[in-house]
């Protein structure tokens, strides 16, 4: 495989996780920047027990994940219930705080960057067994008194509660699931690339992230796994000229989205229809 499709597969298949990660406590309407924390630790520390430690990979990505949803949970017992504003100042706040410690930590590479990280055999396969995973999970929840209980907090709070929805541990769960989620692309994404910047897990993965969610579709799981693919690959499948300004592409696709079709390219009504004419057919 050449190194271009690599890292096309390998990046799609990481912001596509990351996504679901921010897209899963926005069923709550929460935006929730912490996975991107959680993503950064999980990954410094598989560079670190991989080549300090000699630790296997299971267990990295075991412990990795584990530690995504341990910092994720702190903060949950405080921001489980609050408003979309303070969960955005509280995500933004910790990936701040993680970056700091990342371009200080010398053991860590500092802002030089991590690298040396031992290379794993058949990670491509196993990230992509881990997506499928990681997506059944989520379809499951979108399908469940969970998710309609989600859609009906996102509509109005004050129904939910009158409708016995436990607000704050809702959102605890979306919250903990999405720093575990973190945790696996942070452990995933060291052994793929094999090297780390902490430039890379700063303001520019939210925004990208929120391109792909919005641009996508956020009221489905479907729709990054549409916008991923096509935004992650300006980068690597187009021509520095072009990739130089992804960021530029990015906002003014996003801004054209929430303007002509804010529910984005992939939309419920869209995936009912969808589905409506295949089991007719079939």
């Amino acid at each position: 495989m050449s190194p271009v499709a690599y890292y096309f597969l390998a990046f799609t298949a990481i912001f596509i996780l990351m996504s679901w990660a921010i897209y899963l406590p926005y069923r709550v309407g929460q935006l929730y920047f912490l996975p991107v924390a959680c993503m950064a630790i999980a990954a410094y520390f598989s560079g670190f027990a991989a080549q300090e430690w000699n630790w296997p990979f299971i267990l990295i990505l075991l412990v990795g994940i584990s530690v995504g949803a341990f910092i994720a949970f702190i903060p949950s017992l405080a921001i489980g219930d609050a408003p979309c504003f303070s969960v955005v100042i509280v995500g933004l706040t910790f990936i701040f705080i993680v970056k700091t410690v990342i371009e200080n930590w010398d053991v860590l590479g500092g802002t030089v960057g991590f690298f040396g990280i031992p290379p794993v055999e058949h990670l491509l396969p196993i990230t992509y067994f881990l997506l499928i995973i990681v997506g059944f999970f989520i379809h499951r929840i979108d399908h469940s008194r969970l998710g309609r209980a989600a859609a009906v907090v996102f509509v109005d709070r004050d129904v939910a509660v009158s409708l016995g929805v436990n607000i704050k541990r809702l959102g605890m769960l979306f919250q903990v699931i999405a720093g575990a989620i973190g945790g696996m692309a942070g452990v995933l994404y060291a052994f793929l690339v094999g090297s780390l910047f902490p430039e890379f897990f700063a303001f520019s993965m939210i925004g990208t992230l929120m391109c792909m969610l919005f641009i996508g579709g956020h009221t489905n799981m479907w729709g990054v796994v549409v916008s991923a693919p096509i935004l992650g690959g300006i980068p690597l499948l187009f021509p520095s000229s072009i990739a130089s300004w992804r960021q530029a592409i990015y906002g003014i696709l996003l801004v054209l989205i929430l303007l002509l079709r804010p529910e984005g390219l992939i939309t419920r009504k869209m995936l009912y229809r969808l589905s409506r004419k295949f089991f007719s057919a079939v």
